[in-house]
């Protein structure tokens, strides 16, 4: 764990940093309020329907609490989030999912993906902003009910199983390129997740092992769903 840097001590680029990572969370949490509102349609009992619409609502919640503390540190919240929305249109489009399992596995496993990755570069911000993060995440217990639902589907249809694998394999993999698009896209942020330590960033070898982390926790997802990872 990193030594957690001083808000007063902190250079532009830093700031820069920490705005950027405010806004990629931001856009997700928009474009997850926009997702899982069509995930709504897609349920045709109101248990999941109701569960889906009780998470859009936290999510739009979320991206409501990070364009206020943007635009509290004197940043532009269309300009700071609105920078990702081309990243993330894409990375939604190729993940749209096709029927309500594909969904609600987008759910737990993709936003469980993107939360995880937002929480290790947490680390690297100050403790303000580090907590400011974590409150909007928020805890994932939330998504917990999909993994009986997805358990009584495999059971009910064992053959959905190599498809809904293949399908957690997929978004692991955009999910990734995603973020190697981002740092190419943002170089504040890039440097505050690959930068050198000295410098406030995690680094090659810290930034390798957050990979195998997240690895680790799809993995563990993957399972507790009853696929394959």
């Amino acid at each position: 764990m990193p030594d957690t840097p001083d808000t007063a001590a902190l250079s532009d680029d830093q700031i820069a940093a920490q705005h950027d990572l405010l806004g990629l969370i931001g856009c997700g949490q928009l474009f997850a309020f926009e997702t899982l509102a069509k995930d709504c349609a897609l349920s045709k009992t109101m248990t999941p329907k109701a569960e889906l619409g009780q998470l859009a609502c936290q999510e739009f919640a979320g991206f409501q609490a990070v364009s206020a503390r943007l635009s509290a540190v004197g940043a532009d919240p269309e300009t700071v989030i609105g920078a990702y929305v081309p990243t993330l249109t894409e990375f939604h489009r190729k993940t749209a999912p096709r029927d309500l399992l594909e969904g609600l596995m987008k759910v737990y496993v993709g936003d469980g993906i993107s939360a995880d990755f937002a929480r290790e570069i947490a680390n690297y911000v100050d403790l303000e902003t580090q907590e400011f993060i974590r409150e909007v995440l928020g805890n994932r217990d939330q998504t917990e009910f999909v993994v009986p639902y997805i358990q009584q589907s495999l059971r009910e249809d064992p053959g959905s199983a190599g498809r809904l694998a293949l399908w957690g394999r997929r978004l692991m993999g955009e999910a990734l390129a995603q973020a190697q698009r981002v740092a190419a896209d943002r170089p504040d942020l890039a440097r505050l997740v690959v930068g050198s330590p000295a410098a406030g960033g995690a680094g090659l070898v810290e930034f390798a092992q957050m990979l195998a982390r997240l690895t680790e926790a799809h993995s563990e997802r993957m399972q507790r769903l009853g696929l394959a990872p």
